[in-house]
């Protein structure tokens, strides 16, 4: 069956499962997280960015004893293998392939965008309270090894230092955003399409589903009700799905 799949979706599910297993079952055993801080998406302007990681992060999935564990790449990996193919198919590989690491970069671009917003704005604080923030900046460095000294002052002060903490030592990571721009191309290109969905009897057409599930995503991310899934980074890929589609929408017929 797995030979079946056209070969550009199934060699990225391929890539995925194979790093997954490098960064779980082999540095992860040798308690060894290097490459999951090496390949991961951190903040651009955090100590811990690499500029490669703007395309690997692409390829990194929740470790297996954190939080979803294995079910992030499962996901990612079936939605990938169920709406791929018909797209790779359709538009074929070059635009394809495009389609998806564009969405990819949309997801790590938007994400980062309001992350820039909410960094700059704890930090205008942090300093408007007279606090140093590039101290901040240097114990989140994942090689620190020094102890995590916050100013605790005042308990705003510490508040704000240990969000500012996170930010930059919280890294994005996963395929969803290149899936999310797969899942909104598909819904343009084949809007009447329709799809099962848990708890729900009968199948539904793609174009109602999709808007549903950006709207949900955009309040998540800004609300910050997400439970530590980047659901601005869906919504970054499901844009550049979407304006791909209907740029190649009117001559899709021309690419067969």
């Amino acid at each position: 069956m797995f030979n079946n799949i056209p070969p550009i979706t199934r060699n990225l599910i391929i890539i995925n499962i194979i790093v997954y297993i490098i960064s779980n079952f082999f540095l992860y055993a040798l308690n060894n997280p290097q490459l999951y801080n090496l390949l991961s998406a951190f903040y651009p302007f955090s100590p811990n960015f690499k500029s490669w990681q703007i395309i690997t992060h692409m390829f990194m999935h929740a470790p297996l004893e954190g939080g979803v564990g294995i079910m992030h790449i499962l996901f990612n990996m079936f939605t990938l293998y169920s709406f791929g193919p018909i797209l790779e198919q359709s538009l074929g590989d070059k635009k394809y392939l495009i389609l998806y690491f564009l969405s990819g970069l949309g997801a790590f671009f938007l994400f980062n965008l309001w992350n820039f917003i909410e960094i700059q704005q704890i930090s205008n604080s942090l300093q408007a309270l007279g606090v140093d923030v590039t101290e901040i900046y240097r114990q989140a460095d994942v090689n620190y090894a020094g102890n995590i000294l916050l100013n605790n002052k005042t308990p705003e002060i510490f508040d704000l230092s240990k969000k500012l903490l996170i930010d930059l030592k919280s890294p994005m990571l996963g395929a969803s955003g290149a899936i999310f721009g797969i899942i909104a191309a598909f819904a343009t290109l084949y809007p009447e399409a329709r799809i099962g969905i848990m708890f729900i009897p009968i199948p539904v057409k793609v174009k109602y589903v999709l808007p549903v599930v950006v709207i949900g995503s955009i309040y998540l991310g800004i609300t910050g009700n997400g439970g530590g899934v980047a659901h601005l980074a869906h919504v970054g890929g499901a844009i550049v799905g979407y304006i791909l589609a209907i740029i190649w929408k009117k001559h899709l017929y021309r690419f067969n």
